[in-house]
């Protein structure tokens, strides 16, 4: 009877916090987002930040639909300098998430042009202009092609533009500051530094994404600490010497064992089209394992994979996606997620991990 007694209490209570929700959810609700307006309007990761060298995943996914991960997109931050290294769709909201602030990036350098690498290039630049009242375009930098990428999502936002200025005002949009401007730069060899700012400097390798070309990874060294990133390519021996004795490698990985089931579930349907589409996209990535191999070659603390192909929903799927990479390398090796935060401060061999979402 005691029993019952309790029971019937605890169902009355239950009772009585779904009314009062019910009853008081408009109160609730905007309690609730008046807390995330505090903590996102005031968040500021940049100004949090050690003095070192960082990297955000701000997009980890491919063309391949995934919700939970932007198209290829990482953020660098060197001291007070803050550039990306891609922006496919996505990115752009994905950095806003992680409390970075688009207007306070000083360029943004592409690997290639496939469009799934710049397709998020038009909403950072109206991020990096409005939300910032920039004065001038947003430097976008990459071998040659770059103009011609920039030149088009520039005339696509052209009308755009006009609107913003007419209802804000040139005092909140200057005029002088939408859009992006192209920096082009030549490859002479297969590696060559591209930029140089106090002590940053800016390595462009080359690398095979055949029939890409061009096709490039970047390297960054600031105050004895490096990260490169591979940008698209398959295992590449040209990556290993322009990133040895990296810290931290951030590789793109597609596991062909797994992308492979996924052709053969197209062509038993008779949707031969989309089979050999996957069948193709298998020679021109690096596997997981590769990945890892090329991480033990060039002597990297860690090993971070990014633009993942298939999607991973799930990180039970990991470990079949990983295949036999962590046997080939000495480190740690991490299935990249979108606002993953690795940390090296300057002068010293520590690498941190932290999760901005």
């Amino acid at each position: 009877m005691a029993a019952k007694k309790v029971a019937i209490g605890v169902a009355i209570i239950a009772l009585i916090g779904l009314l009062a929700g019910w009853l008081f959810q408009r109160q609730l609700g905007e309690t609730i987002f008046d807390r995330a307006i505090e903590q996102n309007f005031t968040r500021d990761t940049l100004a949090d930040l050690p003095d070192g060298l960082h990297v955000g995943l701000c997009g980890t996914g491919s063309p391949l639909p995934n919700a939970d991960r932007a198209g290829p997109c990482n953020i660098v931050v060197a001291g007070e300098q803050v550039f990306l290294v891609d922006i496919g769709e996505g990115g752009a909201e994905t950095i806003a998430l992680m409390g970075f602030k688009a207007a306070d990036l000083d360029g943004v350098f592409l690997t290639h042009f496939h469009s799934d690498h710049f397709d998020g290039l038009g909403p950072l630049q109206l991020f990096h202009w409005t939300r910032g009242a920039s004065t001038a375009p947003l430097p976008v930098y990459g071998p040659e092609g770059v103009e011609a990428v920039v030149e088009g999502i520039n005339a696509a936002y052209a009308t755009d533009d006009t609107y913003r200025i007419a209802h804000h005002g040139e005092e909140v949009v200057p005029a002088t500051g939408g859009g992006s401007e192209a920096r082009r730069f030549d490859m002479r060899g297969e590696s060559a530094v591209i930029f140089r700012n106090g002590e940053l400097a800016i390595t462009a390798f080359s690398v095979d994404h055949t029939p890409v070309e061009p096709a490039v990874g970047y390297r960054f060294d600031y105050k004895g600490r490096s990260i490169c990133i591979s940008g698209d390519t398959v295992k590449s021996a040209n990556l290993e010497q322009a990133c040895n004795g990296v810290d931290l490698l951030v590789h793109e990985a597609l596991q062909t064992k797994l992308v492979g089931k996924m052709q053969q579930a197209f062509a038993d349907r008779g949707n031969a089209n989309t089979a050999k589409i996957f069948a193709d996209i298998m020679d021109y990535h690096a596997t997981p394992e590769d990945a890892a191999q090329s991480a033990q070659t060039t002597g990297a603390q860690m090993l971070v994979l990014t633009h993942l192909v298939p999607p991973l929903p799930n990180s039970l799927l990991y470990p079949a996606f990983l295949g036999d990479a962590e046997a080939q390398f000495d480190g740690p090796v991490i299935v990249g997620e979108d606002g993953m935060l690795f940390s090296l401060p300057a002068g010293g061999k520590a690498i941190e991990r932290d999760e901005l979402l």
